[in-house]
């Protein structure tokens, strides 16, 4: 991009569903640098490591660039005739339940919704699913179930004002390290708030809580259940809300008692005293958030899960009041979005319901489309299992990568490689989903395209380009638009922007809706370009001018109750009147609009809060209590002893597409990892730092054994990022049953049965490199950016020759120099290899784990060796003299190591503040400072003894 001066742009991080605001800054050289916005409501201006790290992240290296068909570069034409043509002759042959598109959070909204648009309007079949099925389907279901609608009642800012919040499934410290860091702070200025983390391994999020529950898998529907008996039998109801507002308690009420206190200590493997804490400290505190992820969703009793939490909440009343609520907080950046215009098989656009005939009468009117899907389609797992048995013969995937991400992901693989027609359209040339597709299209990466994404509080940001679009790609939008138009739905797919798009978004939430239903942002439905570039993040509801939030007689203030003082920009829903219309519109008032301008950019915010005085979306305006019975499920079998809980780390992302490429993201945690219990490890003859093999019916995975007694016996965790670009064998969705919940449809990624044994190596190894290699020959291997190349990791069974394994991985050229030592008796073996004065690669070989200084060789590539001397130290493989080796990387925003960190413990610094004083660790994004903290506790432990 040539510019001539520096500017900064505002858009919203691609990461988790916080959604965090950026300033993207060009220079007038084209580097880009990143900041947190200060002004965004999300973060305040804080980012996690890898919101900070997103500059490393838009380099071109591996982008795929032109559309390809059966790998042959074509033009866009020839390439969108060919998928138009074979999506229209697969319907007139099969109909229209033969064809696919399996979408992602990571699109945004407009994408999401002119794909929805096509599929089930115009193609007339509802199979369109999402990734976003993996992470929060269950989320969705439950609120349907209780809300009549997929609504999230509350903000982050309840999060501030709780007295006490339970964090359920979720390891915010690292999977959505703002919220963590939102809360973190709000605890320091009030210390008698309360934390309880309930989770099976005790996480980095365990940091701040004061009760850490290591419940059994799959143990929450009895936890819920039988804390919901707990506030029945201890009078801690709120009667008044129950009558006026819900329906169904009694029956919950007499579902939930079926167990006693033992028997739900024996379903989620707690002590009754555990029980007895929690219970009494939910009862006793009015201002109660209960913050649920990815533990609570992937399972195949989810749903429960999630309804089983909003009973408390409605037996309570501690729904759409500051600082309460049941919150569930997505994985994606806009799997909220998706869900608001119908991004997922069994919904329609805008919230509305595809079981509706009424709501698809509305949307195929107000599409003028010729047709609307009349029933839901497949979910994701039925949508692959669709492909393999040959119902879907022309599948169109979209920014997602399913042969790593699915459960079953073997499976997903073969049917992918078998079906007749598979499209898709990604940043990257190589995936391992790419590498099947027989039409290849480039899509605009973050940085170069626009559009809006709705973070876990429903708050709408704009993403904004500040890169040109690279070669021939193009926004997602674009991409299908043109296919629909070759299709012959002309008329309907002429949008020529993003900002059209959305004003349609809008004006179909708006559309006959007179507060019928939750979702409404008919205040922009007349948006242009220029105020859609103005945007600013917004919380819907959002209606048009005039439109009542709550239909007459659904909203009574009680007798008498005026509103006084009148209201305000930020008042809750709970104060509002039924006549009460949005304070002001972004279409009125001295701020309207251009010529003042602003008014875009400055929007009030309305009501940011739901259903503290009822009014849910149910027929009868009230929330439906949901009866679950506590049970207690089985999976593990002699031959599967264990289970396998699979999920996040903290500097990588999904399948590590975009992470991948930081070196400084790639520090933290380098390799695929299995987290085992010391017990566990003893009993399977597993040491530290050793090869394990981990095993289900469906597949098995070669991972690094991390013993720790932060895991529960019997269970063992395992990342979900690693791919084979990255790892042999490490494909841990490959492992995953493909149960999933019977309501929702989510796969259940946090109990499978598995096994686990040593894998018996001859020889381990560590390199770097300076190129990437471009074959590995070893049983078990990963790779790891750094900062000048590449770092490798290596097990391998038979014995070699070693010289000749050295020369094919760092090379034997004539002009380059190899240094070497053997110790044959001792299995230990060295190489490094230069060119003039700088270091091609170095290889280290141990008959256990290899003990160098990974970090300190790696640096090496990037240095200058004309000293030969200094040579030596790096076939020793550390550091001589007085030179520092910093360790395992700690604080990724700062590079600062372990090592670093106790040195500087024993200096003196007992505390995260002084260490954060001394070298900055801990000051950026804040999500190391569970490790930090860990660090020096385990040097006063060392003290002591």
């Amino acid at each position: 991009m040539q510019i001539d001066e520096a500017r900064e742009v505002r858009t919203t991080c691609p990461y988790c569903g916080v959604g965090c605001g950026v300033l993207a800054k060009v220079a007038a050289d084209g580097e880009v640098t990143v900041r947190g916005d200060p002004d965004h409501p999300a973060n305040f201006g804080r980012l996690c490591s890898k919101g900070s790290a997103l500059a490393e992240t838009i380099d071109l290296d591996g982008r795929l660039l032109h559309p390809e068909i059966h790998g042959r570069r074509t033009s866009w034409d020839e390439a969108l005739d060919r998928v138009a043509s074979t999506f229209s002759q697969t319907i007139a042959e099969h109909g229209p339940d033969a064809v696919a598109f399996y979408v992602s959070g990571q699109l945004l909204t407009e994408d999401y919704y002119v794909a929805n648009k096509l599929m089930k309007g115009f193609i007339g079949s509802a199979n369109i699913d999402t990734n976003s099925r993996l992470c929060m389907a269950s989320s969705v279901a439950g609120h349907r179930r209780a809300f009549g609608s997929d609504t999230v009642p509350g903000n982050y800012e309840d999060l501030e004002l709780a007295d006490l919040i339970v964090l359920v499934g979720s390891n915010l410290a690292w999977c959505h390290p703002v919220l963590y860091q939102r809360i973190a702070a709000a605890r320091e200025k009030r210390p008698e708030m309360k934390v309880v983390l309930v989770d099976p391994r005790r996480t980095m999020t365990s940091d701040i809580a004061d009760l850490h529950l290591a419940i059994a898998p799959d143990g929450d529907v009895a936890l819920f259940t039988g804390l919901l008996a707990y506030l029945g039998q201890h009078n801690a109801l709120d009667r008044a809300y129950i009558t006026a507002h819900t329906a169904g308690f009694g029956q919950a009420l007499f579902a939930a008692s079926a167990l006693d206190l033992a028997g739900i200590a024996a379903a989620t493997g707690l002590s009754e005293d555990e029980l007895g804490r929690f219970y009494s400290l939910f009862a006793a505190t009015a201002k109660t958030v209960t913050v649920y992820s990815q533990g609570v969703n992937q399972s195949s009793s989810g749903t429960d899960k999630v309804n089983a939490i909003i009973n408390c909440h409605l037996a309570t009343g501690r729904i759409g009041k500051p600082g309460t609520g049941p919150f569930s907080v997505t994985g994606q950046p806009n799997a909220m979005g998706g869900r608001e215009v119908g991004g997922m098989a069994n919904m329609l656009a805008a919230h509305m319901e595809i079981e509706n005939p009424e709501h698809r009468e509305r949307v195929q009117r107000f599409w003028n489309a010729p047709a609307v899907a009349q029933k839901p389609g497949l979910k994701a797992v039925e949508m692959f299992q669709g492909v393999a048995d040959g119902r879907i013969r022309a599948l169109w995937i979209m920014a997602t990568n399913p042969v790593d991400s699915m459960p079953d992901a073997d499976a997903v693989q073969a049917a992918i490689k078998a079906c007749p027609f598979v499209v898709v359209s990604d940043v990257l040339a190589s995936t391992d989903t790419v590498r099947h597709a027989h039409v290849r299209l480039p899509a605009a990466a973050w940085g170069e395209k626009d559009g809006t994404v709705t973070n876990s509080e429903r708050r709408i940001s704009r993403q904004r380009a500040f890169l040109d679009l690279p070669g021939e790609a193009r926004p997602d939008w674009w991409i299908v638009a043109e296919v629909a138009r070759r299709m012959g739905f002309d008329e309907a797919f002429s949008h020529a922007s993003a900002a059209e798009i959305f004003a349609e978004h809008a004006a179909l939430s708006g559309f006959e809706n007179d507060s019928a239903r939750d979702f409404d942002i008919g205040a922009y439905a007349r948006i242009d370009g220029e105020d859609y570039d103005a945007l600013a993040p917004f919380q819907w509801p959002a209606p048009s001018p005039g439109t009542p939030l709550w239909p007459a007689g659904h909203l009574p203030l009680k007798g008498g109750d005026q509103l006084s003082p009148p209201l305000s920009p930020t008042s809750d829903i709970a104060e509002m009147s039924d006549a009460q219309t949005l304070p002001i519109s972004p279409l009125e008032g001295e701020m309207a609009g251009r010529p003042e301008g602003g008014a875009w950019a400055r929007r009030p915010e309305g009501p940011t809060r739901f259903f503290a005085n009822g009014n849910f979306y149910t027929p009868d305006r009230k929330a439906r209590f949901i009866a679950i019975r506590p049970t207690i499920e089985t999976r593990t079998s002699p031959d599967y002893p264990l289970i396998l809980n699979t999920g996040r780390v903290r500097d990588h992302w999904h399948t590590m597409t975009r992470t991948g490429k930081s070196p400084r993201l790639s520090q933290h945690i380098a390799e695929p990892f299995a987290e085992i219990h010391p017990a566990d490890a003893r009993h399977f003859g597993i040491g530290d730092a050793d090869i394990v093999r981990v095993s289900t019916v469906h597949g098995e995975a070669l991972l690094r054994a991390l013993v720790t007694a932060r895991q529960r016996p019997g269970s063992v965790f395992v990342p979900m990022h690693w791919t084979d670009q990255f790892a042999v064998r490490a494909r841990v969705d490959a492992l995953v049953a493909p149960i999933t919940d019977a309501i929702s449809g989510q796969p259940a990624s946090k109990n499978v049965a598995a096994r686990l044994e040593r894998f018996a190596a001859a020889a381990f190894g560590f390199a770097v490199l300076a190129e990437r290699p471009a074959s590995i020959d070893a049983d078990y291997w990963s790779l790891a950016r750094c900062a000048a190349g590449w770092r490798l990791e290596l097990a391998l069974q038979g014995g070699r020759d070693w010289t000749m394994f050295a020369a094919s991985l760092l090379g034997d050229d004539a002009q380059g120099e190899t240094l070497a030592y053997h110790d044959a008796a001792g299995g230990h073996y060295r190489f490094a290899r230069f060119a003039g004065s700088r270091l091609v690669g170095a290889l280290y070989l141990a008959p256990g784990p290899v003990a160098v200084s990974r970090s300190w060789v790696a640096e090496q590539l990037g240095a200058d060796h004309a000293d030969r001397r200094g040579r030596l130290a790096i076939v020793a493989g550390r550091p001589g003299g007085n030179h520092i080796d910093r360790g395992a990387v700690v604080c990724s925003c700062f590079g600062v190591g372990a090592n670093q960190i106790a040195e500087a413990v024993r200096g003196g610094c007992a505390s995260v503040a002084a260490i954060g004083a001394a070298l900055g660790a801990g000051t950026n994004c804040g999500s190391c400072r569970a490790e930090i903290r860990t660090i020096i506790d385990a040097r006063r432990l060392q003290a002591a003894e």
